[in-house]
């Protein structure tokens, strides 16, 4: 038994979609992708395949390769990235670190760089889930160095 879904647009299509592509916050992204995966629509469709093919957040691409096999469409699985999922990630970490004090703590440096790149904050804690804090404080010790 194939499961219904509904075939019109939701309503509220236009601030489903504008969350679905937020780039600074995946929680956003994730439930605006799994809300929309109750309506197969065609640019529900189209929305769902842009973000498993370039969301930077595993768990996101994982929610909308799921909603397009539940449609029945033909989709690879999402593939875990290894490396960066935001280019250039060392710079920018090195630039936070440069605009602060010398004596800074590693908490000066998280919070500065949620403050001045929330977008990379965000796909990192989001990639990263449990181990997000360990991971930056790795990096940002490397950076000390």
């Amino acid at each position: 038994m194939s499961k219904k879904f509904e075939t019109e647009l939701p309503e509220d299509y236009a601030e489903l979609k504008k969350e679905a592509n937020y780039t600074s916050s995946w929680r956003d992204r994730i439930a605006a992708v799994n809300e929309l995966s109750t309506c197969k629509h065609a640019k529900v469709i189209d929305l769902l395949k842009n973000r498993l093919e370039n969301d930077t957040v595993y768990k996101v691409q994982e929610a909308a390769y799921k909603a397009l096999i539940a449609f029945g469409e033909n989709v690879e699985p999402p593939k875990v990235q290894k490396f960066d999922i935001i280019k250039g990630t060392d710079k920018i970490l090195i630039r936070v670190k440069k605009s602060l004090p010398a004596d800074h703590t590693f908490e000066d440096f998280a919070g500065k760089l949620e403050r001045m790149r929330l977008d990379v904050y965000d796909a990192y804690e989001g990639h990263k889930g449990k181990e997000f804090k360990t991971w930056l404080e790795q990096k940002w010790t490397s950076l000390n160095k």
